[in-house]
């Protein structure tokens, strides 16, 4: 068995760096709506960037966005976000820490009408890419096609995150149902 393309092709503490986010998280199912809510900003704020950068910076946006806690970021103010703006460790665009906030805000909204954030994206599944893409354009910011995908298909709402001949292929399959129902 091999690994996927583009992760054999990677050398040294870059091969490290992607093989441990690949063989551990990219693919899995989230349970965890503060999680999900931290996979989206990572994948909103990579845009326009590698994903190697948002990677390293991983653990500052954490530790910037309050541990992915939807309630404390949904209530951070202009004091807040001029903290964010002048944070180097990580993304320092405002339309993008904007977003953050307000797509807190409207996991919460729909934490109160759902449940969580995991049960709203189980309500809506199964759906083709174009249909996800244009459900997340209309309920939050700054969710482009690209984005919507990769978020989609890092946490295996929809399937592609490794090649069938990939050793983590598997291990996502088995804990991950959706990818069961065709997308």
């Amino acid at each position: 068995m091999s690994y996927c393309h583009y992760i054999e092709n990677l050398k040294g503490d870059q091969k490290a760096l992607h093989k441990a986010y690949h063989d551990h998280h990219y693919g899995f199912p989230i349970h965890d709506d503060h999680e999900l809510f931290g996979r989206l900003l990572l994948e909103i704020n990579q845009a326009g960037l590698s994903w190697e950068t948002i990677l390293k910076k991983e653990v500052n946006f954490r530790k910037a966005y309050s541990n992915y806690n939807l309630k404390e970021v949904a209530a951070y103010s202009e004091s807040d976000r001029e903290r964010l703006m002048n944070d180097a460790g990580i993304i320092r665009n405002r339309l993008k820490i904007n977003a953050a906030i307000e797509n807190a805000k409207t996991i919460l909204l729909l934490q109160n009408e759902f449940g969580s954030f995991e049960k709203w994206l189980e309500y809506h599944h199964p759906k083709t890419r174009e249909e996800w893409v244009k459900l997340f354009k209309k309920t939050f910011r700054f969710t482009g096609g690209e984005i919507v995908h990769s978020f989609l298909m890092s946490i295996g709402y929809l399937a592609g995150a490794h090649s069938p001949d990939c050793p983590t292929y598997q291990n996502t399959l088995n804990k991950n149902p959706m990818w069961a129902i065709k997308n």
